[in-house]
């Protein structure tokens, strides 16, 4: 009997329809971050991991963590909250990181196309502003590619100290971008003490992780990083069937799953140690911020778009609908800025 490819991948995506389970998030505060919070530059402290620690200890000192994260407003809080998170973990002993960030563009209307060249020494950070890695960057991979890269730097330099206050020099290879148009590339700090040396994969895909295998068998107990994998966080069908063995696990991957690949970098001991995401729900703007050792934690942009505001926690991924109904319930049903609300 014939099965054509149509019909295998209906039969995934109906056994892929999960309900909307509301219940799974927690209840967290409506109340607007302070300054203090936000300015706080030693925002976080590593926790014990000592094996005598109670789970009732564990549960205290992740809440702890959760209440500490706040949305950086700025370039530089970015760079040093990841750069926190990355060292923090280090150590604690994970040497094979993954981060997603938002990336810095030209506020203005104008320019809101433009990508940032990293020749541009007087580029002013403090008037970028933070965007998703979505589809309004018009040009692109490549264009996302040319604002990831000087990000990256700026998160090495910041991670990495350098010798008597001089960071480290830091070489690019884009050789491993085969096509030239990918959008991947290596960075690799050059410190002093080899064994200071981080390998830093920008936007790495499915194709990368043969050498992200290779190089993280080279590094030993220096840190190898992956910045913006070109993978979503959330599983499709074919994302979620290639996560399973036998047949139809195997064909879903050959078909782009990347269940397979999140495998091999999970036996090279590869974790999430710090994500900041955001898409638009109710016309406003979202964020949702994790890192290694804390939930997810959910912001809603303020009525004057100058703020965040905190609404809600969750163990793991919230949905879009999730997060629209803790918006609902945090009393945010639509920006003012955009008029009254569509007609339901």
């Amino acid at each position: 009997m014939k099965i054509s490819i149509v019909t295998i991948l209906s039969t995934l995506l109906i056994q892929n329809n999960e309900a909307f389970t509301p219940s799974a998030l927690l209840v967290g505060s409506n109340n607007k971050l302070s300054t203090a919070e936000r300015n706080h530059v030693t925002l976080f402290t590593s926790t014990s991991s000592d094996a005598t620690e109670t789970s009732n200890n564990d549960i205290t000192s992740k809440t702890q963590v959760n209440s500490r994260i706040s949305v950086p407003l700025s370039f530089d809080a970015m760079v040093r909250d990841t750069s926190n998170a990355m060292e923090q973990a280090y150590e604690q002993g994970i040497t094979r990181q993954i981060i997603r960030v938002l990336l810095p563009r030209d506020p203005n209307s104008a320019n809101l196309g433009n990508y940032i060249e990293e020749s541009d020494a007087t580029m002013n950070t403090r008037d970028m502003v933070l965007v998703p890695t979505d589809e309004s960057w018009q040009g692109g991979i490549m264009q996302l590619y040319r604002a990831a890269a000087p990000t990256c730097r700026e998160v090495l330099r910041s991670f990495s100290k350098g010798t008597a206050g001089v960071p480290p020099k830091i070489v690019e290879d884009r050789s491993i971008d085969d096509s030239g148009v990918d959008g991947v590339g290596l960075l690799m700090t050059q410190n002093r003490d080899a064994a200071d040396d981080v390998c830093c994969f920008i936007q790495p895909m499915q194709e990368t992780v043969d050498a992200i295998e290779k190089i993280s068998k080279e590094a030993g107990d220096r840190l190898v990083v992956m910045v913006n994998p070109q993978w979503r966080q959330v599983d499709d069908a074919l994302d979620s069937a290639s996560k399973n063995g036998g047949v139809f696990g195997s064909l879903a991957g050959f078909l782009g799953g990347k269940g397979g690949s999140l495998r091999r970098l999970d036996e090279n001991g590869f974790k999430s140690v710090f994500s900041i995401e955001g898409y638009i729900c109710k016309g406003r703007n979202v964020r949702l911020v994790k890192r290694f050792d804390s939930d997810w934690v959910i912001f809603a942009e303020n009525d004057g778009e100058t703020d965040f505001l905190r609404i809600g926690e969750s163990e793991s991924r919230p949905t879009y609908q999730e997060v629209d109904a803790l918006m609902t319930n945090a009393g945010l049903l639509y920006s003012p800025l955009l008029g009254p609300a569509p007609p339901r």
